[in-house]
């Protein structure tokens, strides 16, 4: 999930990438909004056929582009989960580790 920007000789849409897909966004800022909000909400009727759960973290995704607050949340999660597959915290924030 990693934002991407040409070089300025080439088109300057944003692409972002999910599950090794690079997917350009709107050039538009007002459409990108729309759309994650749009993802989100119909995320919402997830149980419902052909809407799914799926749709709340993609349509998030997208607003965290916009946003700086969900921009926060997002990035706190992606250094979450690479700790995570790391192999988990080797001590806590301060450093301190709670080896006796």
């Amino acid at each position: 999930m990693a934002e991407k920007e040409t070089p300025v000789g080439e088109s300057s849409r944003r692409t972002i990438s999910i599950l090794g897909r690079e997917i350009r966004l709107p050039e538009s800022r007002n459409k990108r909004i729309a759309l994650g909000v749009g993802l989100t909400i119909l995320g919402l009727l997830g149980f419902l056929p052909i809407l799914g759960f799926w749709m709340i973290p993609v349509g998030l995704l997208l607003l965290s582009y916009e946003f700086a607050l969900i921009r926060r949340y997002r990035r706190r999660g992606i250094v979450r989960w690479k700790r995570w597959r790391k192999g988990g915290d080797e001590g806590d924030r301060n450093g301190d580790s709670q080896s006796g």
